[in-house]
């Protein structure tokens, strides 16, 4: 399909970029279109075959040159964890959108904005603090908030649990206020479930949970139209979603050496890398060193809790082929550090070589640039991969 228009975050257009990898100042990001495209029509079959709307985060990429990849190029549902996504893909003509981080009542005028442009929006609370916020914002405002009650399946991050006295109290505030849209909940502990096994039953326990949530408001006489579940290990992992109105995951759209190390997908899979230059040799301590550091590559260090700490990333060529026990395995700002794993000697790299960092969360890591170059990986060329477009990120800066 064809790209939507190249704009920049103030809409303005860009203009298309051209060359190779070995053109563009490094460090930057790059996007092999080929594997994006695969990860997100994995996920968008599997999505229905449990018979599941799906909801992608569009944190991780924060770009609508991918989401329009999401939905066939027609701006579907999506979820944001800032207002300034929200607000800026509201711009690019989205909808429906959920902002999935509780809501500060601070910024219940800038929901309201957008409920105004005719943007269904909905937030996210657990508290009767908040709901009262949000009811008292939506009664002075004549414009009811859709809202969704947070639900805490796994001892990870906010949510109430789905047995919470609190719970119907809850939804009989929003309810009153016509602001109660659903639950919502995310298995945040998969991320830590290093078997198949365990991330089924990560699934399992979030589907139950959600679905156990919104039965309680259910048998209170209170409407629930939505249940919201999703991460990306429980969403590559779930059997039966019966209960669940929507599911929800972002990192797939990339995927990064957490998810390879948890066995969700391969390394082949992970589409989103940094290109570094070899800047300096410090053979005295086994170092290559590059212009990428932790500005470029963030400061995650997920694989360090797996069976396989890979460092601040694995390191390729430009064509993407590993380079055999090659780790970043320190940064400081702007300086990367490359080491050989057990001993292993450095492989003859001069400096002005180009390398690219597969990193461990594609979402900081997508995070640290303003934008995207883009390749298709199953170009061969005789040269460095050809940049086939440039997508700019909108997420307000």
């Amino acid at each position: 399909m064809n790209l939507p228009p190249h704009t920049t975050s103030s809409g303005a257009a860009r203009s298309t970029a051209a060359g190779t990898l070995a053109d563009p100042d490094t460090p930057f990001a790059v996007v092999d279109a080929h594997r994006m495209r695969r990860n997100i029509d994995r996920l968008a079959t599997r999505a229905d075959g449990l018979a599941v709307a799906l909801r992608p985060h569009v944190k991780t990429a924060k770009s609508p040159g991918v989401a329009a990849f999401l939905h066939h190029g027609t701006p579907g549902p999506i979820t944001v964890s800032t207002l300034a996504e929200a607000e800026a893909f509201a711009d690019g003509g989205y909808t429906d959108i959920t902002y999935a981080v509780g809501i500060d009542p601070h910024k219940l005028p800038r929901v309201l904005a957008l409920l105004g442009r005719g943007v269904t929006l909905r937030v996210l609370l657990d508290s009767a603090e908040q709901a009262e916020s949000v009811a008292r914002a939506s009664r002075r405002a004549g414009l009811p908030v859709p809202t969704q009650i947070e639900i805490d399946c796994d001892g990870h991050r906010g949510g109430l649990k789905a047995d919470a006295p609190e719970l119907v109290e809850i939804g009989r505030i929003l309810h009153d206020a016509s602001c109660l849209d659903g639950v919502l909940t995310h298995a945040g502990e998969s991320y830590f479930a290093y078997t198949a096994e365990e991330q089924r039953l990560a699934a399992k326990n979030e589907r139950d949970t959600a679905v156990a949530a919104a039965e309680r408001l259910r048998a209170a006489g209170l409407p629930v139209a939505t249940v919201s579940v999703g991460s990306t290990p429980t969403a590559h992992a779930a059997e039966d979603l019966t209960g669940v109105t929507e599911l929800r995951a972002g990192n797939y759209v990339f995927f990064d050496l957490v998810m390879a190390g948890l066995g969700v997908c391969e390394l082949d899979d992970l589409a989103l890398s940094v290109v570094v230059t070899v800047i300096g040799h410090r053979p005295e301590y086994g170092w290559l060193v590059t212009d990428g550091g932790w500005m470029a590559m963030s400061r995650d260090r997920g694989t360090s809790v797996q069976a396989q700490d890979q460092g601040y990333g694995l390191v390729a060529d430009l064509d993407g082929n590993l380079v055999p026990g090659l780790v970043m395995t320190a940064a400081s700002q702007e300086h990367g550090t490359l080491t050989a794993r057990d001993g292993a000697d450095l492989p003859d790299l001069p400096v002005g070589t180009r390398l690219r960092i597969l990193p461990n969360h594609a979402c900081a890591t997508a995070a640290q640039h303003r934008g995207y170059h883009v390749i298709d990986g199953t170009r061969g060329t005789d040269t460095a991969p050809e940049i086939e477009d440039f997508w700019t990120r909108v997420t307000g800066w």
